[in-house]
């Protein structure tokens, strides 16, 4: 099987999957967390070399508070849930917002966890528009790389998104560029082993030639 050097995680429907659970809307983002760990066991299982997980973006800080407060302690919680692995950990967003876990302020640059590892890329306060702000209008192609502010993020093989909605919310819109986009139509709360394996054999199939 083709197995994609680099793929994208979009962990979309926690909220939907909370109301439809009888419960309040950010409670649904704790019940996020073991999926995650199960994706990064796969991945590392099928000897996938980087991971980029969409934590939450600059926009949907436009939320509730609670749910603000909510989906950035989960994504404090997913990150500890990886400290005792070996993996090169890194978190892109804006750490200038106070939105931004001040904890995780030490990992805004790649860093090698008990040996190092995997790449694992967490996009927290995010903003597709914050990422490109260096851009310059005459910038070649490879000026355009270096001055992404997710610049040590490569390009992206796969792209997965849950939830069932068919759009990259903002997604690392350069290193998208040429991605295959699988979508699962259940809610990520919702998670099975077999829509990552399923993800991987669709991708086996494509004629992934990059324009060329």
């Amino acid at each position: 099987m083709k197995i994609p050097r680099h793929i994208g995680i979009i962990p979309d429907g926690n909220r939907r999957w909370a109301q439809k659970n009888n419960l309040n809307k950010h409670e649904g983002y704790n019940f996020g967390l073991n999926p995650g760990l199960e994706v990064f066991k796969l991945a590392q299982e099928y000897k996938i070399e980087e991971i980029t997980f969409y934590g939450f973006t600059t926009d949907n800080c436009k939320r509730p508070a609670v749910q603000v407060k909510a989906f950035a302690n989960a994504c404090v919680e997913a990150i500890n849930l990886l400290m005792d692995e070996k993996i090169s950990l890194l978190v892109v967003g804006n750490s200038d917002s106070k939105n931004f876990p001040s904890s995780l302020l030490e990992f805004t640059e790649r860093k090698n966890l008990n040996g190092g590892g995997m790449k694992v890329n967490f996009l927290i306060n995010y903003g597709w528009d914050w990422d490109l702000e260096n851009l310059k209008c005459n910038a070649g192609r490879k000026k355009i790389a270096s001055s992404l502010r997710s610049s040590d993020i490569s390009r992206i093989d796969l792209i997965i998104r849950w939830g069932g909605m068919r759009r990259l919310s903002g997604f690392l819109p350069v290193q998208s560029v040429y991605s295959d986009f699988f979508v699962v139509d259940k809610m990520w709360p919702q998670f099975s082993q077999n829509d990552f394996i399923n993800a991987l054999q669709w991708y086996s199939k494509q004629d992934c030639t990059l324009g060329g």
